[in-house]
């Protein structure tokens, strides 16, 4: 009898499928964008993209901790990472708040940011929601390349899926995540991470204020934005 209790290979073919397409519709929108099966595939291709001696920008990401690429770099040496949002074992912030400030704007000035995003429409559009936009505005312009890794459970039909999708499943999610792992209890008061819906809510921990679309990559810009996208599920 087959196992159909087991869908991984399912889930895999479907995945490849779809990230195959967005892959190539991120090309045509004038990204370099790659595929890779697996996690590890992601991280050979990501550290081959980073020099030596480069300064690595990044932020908070799942995706990121997932694949190992900060760990990878840590661990190669060589290369000055720039990290708002380091953590100790116990989940708390290494800087203050003052000094997460400075460090948010220096990422600015990386020669490579490192990021995951929260969508990506299956004709080639990153969509972002941040609650403080520092995460959205280094993808957009600042460092000198992006390198977004991106696994398969976030590709989405189209712009309206993927706002969706943040609102009704990363928010709430990244909510929880922050109040049961960074100590950050007040985010259990939105709305969203008590009911899993989104409200549209005015709360002051809302994550939901600033909203970026990113259609393409103008032509004076080519080889600054570089997508993997990962046939797996990583991330939130």
């Amino acid at each position: 009898m087959k196992e159909d209790f087991n869908t991984q290979q399912e889930e895999g073919t479907f995945y490849e499928g779809r990230a195959k397409r967005a892959v190539e519709n991120l090309k045509r929108r004038g990204a370099n964008a790659y595929y890779a099966a697996s996690k590890e595939e992601a991280l050979s291709m990501v550290m081959d993209m980073i020099p030596e001696g480069a300064t690595i920008g990044t932020a908070d990401s799942v995706t990121l901790l997932q694949v190992g690429v900060i760990s990878a770099l840590r661990k190669r040496g060589g290369n000055e990472i720039i990290n708002p949002f380091v953590r100790d074992d116990d989940g708390h912030f290494v800087v203050d708040e003052e000094e997460r400030d400075e460090l948010k704007r220096k990422v600015f000035f990386s020669d490579v940011y490192v990021i995951g995003t929260n969508a990506v429409t299956l004709d080639g559009k990153l969509v972002n929601i941040d609650g403080n936009g520092n995460r959205v505005a280094a993808m957009i312009y600042g460092p000198k390349k992006v390198i977004i890794v991106v696994g398969a459970n976030k590709i989405v039909k189209d712009v309206e899926d993927a706002i969706r999708r943040v609102r009704e499943i990363c928010a709430p999610q990244n909510a929880i995540r922050h109040a049961t792992k960074h100590h950050r209890t007040e985010y259990l008061d939105l709305p969203c991470a008590q009911t899993g819906v989104c409200s549209d809510c005015n709360h002051p921990w809302r994550l939901c204020r600033y909203t970026t679309i990113i259609e393409g990559v103008a032509e004076r810009k080519r080889g600054h934005l570089n997508v993997v996208v990962v046939g797996e599920r990583l991330g939130i």
